[in-house]
This record gives structure tokens, sequence and C-alpha cells, in this order.
């Protein structure tokens, strides 16, 4: 059995090509389900993944997790060295770099360089709190409710893509935004905002996405897929 981390469009993809259990995080309260088995929550850190694998007879582990779910991506490498079980990470390309694009290396940063007033944030709920101690107003827009903290200066926007370019410029338009702050998460769900911006000149905060472990990287499904299909033994467990 395959364990696919999920909660992208691509462990969606994945998962229906090939027969897996899919691990989402369970930090949305309605997520889309991929096809086949679905299991829900964390596994209890390196160990309590490590034990998982070996209990379910996982003969290779795919991370198709966001590009800045950190955490799992460190656990389940680890995890996967231990129980000598082949780990790969399915990852959609970044962003190219375009004129405009201010570039930080965290969120924290992202909240010291805003070189605008009115600030369309999309960086998600769970950074929010980074922006709590900043004199701009901000338009945040989430799938979920935010919790406190924080701006002071706030208007929630309570959203789920796919978004259109004409839409993203009628929304920067009508609430007169003047910088944009995002992710390199990559992919066409947030092409949308970024075209939007570059139309009416708007700057980009972009993060940068955190560093990978040392695993073999695919960029698309299919050569995921690839992967899944070449023999192999398994990696040798680590003490």
């Amino acid at each position: 059995m395959i364990l696919i981390l999920g909660g992208t469009g691509e462990a969606r993809e994945l998962a229906r090509h090939v027969p897996a259990i899919s691990s989402l995080a369970g930090r949305v309260s309605n997520p889309k389900l991929p096809e086949g088995e679905v299991r829900v929550g964390g596994f209890g850190g390196v160990d309590g993944l490590t034990q998982w694998l070996r209990d379910n007879d996982i003969h290779a582990v795919v991370d198709a997790t966001h590009p800045f779910a950190r955490q799992i991506t460190a656990n389940a490498f680890k995890a996967c060295a231990r129980a000598g079980v082949p780990f790969l990470v399915l990852r959609r390309p970044g962003f190219t770099p375009a004129e405009g694009w201010h570039w930080v290396d965290s969120v924290a940063d992202a909240a010291r360089h805003l070189p605008g007033e009115r600030v369309f944030l999309t960086t998600g709920r769970q950074d929010l709190a980074e922006f709590a101690g900043c004199r701009q107003w901000f338009l945040a827009r989430m799938v979920e409710p935010p919790e406190p903290p924080m701006p002071q200066r706030i208007e929630v926007l309570l959203s789920r893509g796919p978004f259109t370019v004409d839409g993203e410029l009628e929304l920067m338009r009508s609430w007169e935004i003047d910088v944009l702050v995002t992710k390199d998460s990559g992919g066409s769900m947030t092409s949308a905002k970024l075209e939007a911006a570059r139309q009416l000149g708007i700057p980009v905060v972009v993060v940068r996405r955190p560093p990978l472990p040392p695993a073999q990287v695919v960029a698309t499904v299919e050569e995921a897929l690839t992967w899944l299909e070449k023999p192999r033994t398994g990696a040798r467990p680590s003490p």
C-alpha cells in the first residue's frame, strides 16, 4: 500500500491512479476529499509515523503536501528513513520571478517589509498573527475564519478558489489594494492574483519556500507515477 500525504490538487490526482491511503492534516473543516481510503489527523510526530508505516505495511510514501507544510515533510522524511520505506516529494514548480516582486525568507520578514498601506494578504489564517503589530490596513482572504491575534485594521474575506484574473482585478480595484503578499506556493490557483497585480502595477511580496530535506523530488503527477512503477526493495532502516 502507498501512503499519500495530501491536501493538494496533485495529491488528489495521484490518488486517482494508484491504490493508496491519503492522509489529510485536518486543518480545514470541509476539505476536498480524494478517491480511495482517507485518514484525517496527525500521526504523533516522527515516532508515531514510523510505527504507523510499519503497522500498515506501507511500501512507499509520496509527500504531496503544500510546499509550506514544512513540519510534516521533515517528519515523513525521518520516519521513512527509520522504517526503510521509499520516500518521494511531489512539489509543483514555484513561481517565475517577475518585475516588482520583493522576495523574503519568511512571513515574519514579509510583515516587516510592506511597500504599501492597503495590503491584500493571501498567506493563510495560520500566519495572520505575524501581522498583528502592523499599522497597515489588510484585506485577508482565507478559507475559514481566523482566530486572534490579527491586525487591528483588517477585513476578512472568506473564499475558496479557483479565482479568475478579472475577478482579482475587480477585487484589488474596489478595495484600493496597493501591495499583495503571498507565498511561493506555485500552481494555477494563485496565478490569477499575480497577473492582476502585474496589470495594475501593484508590488508583490513573495515568501520563499522552506528548504526540503535531501529527498528525491519530482514536479508532476506523471513523474510520481513513473517513480512508483519502478521496482524497489526499500530504503535501509536507520537505527
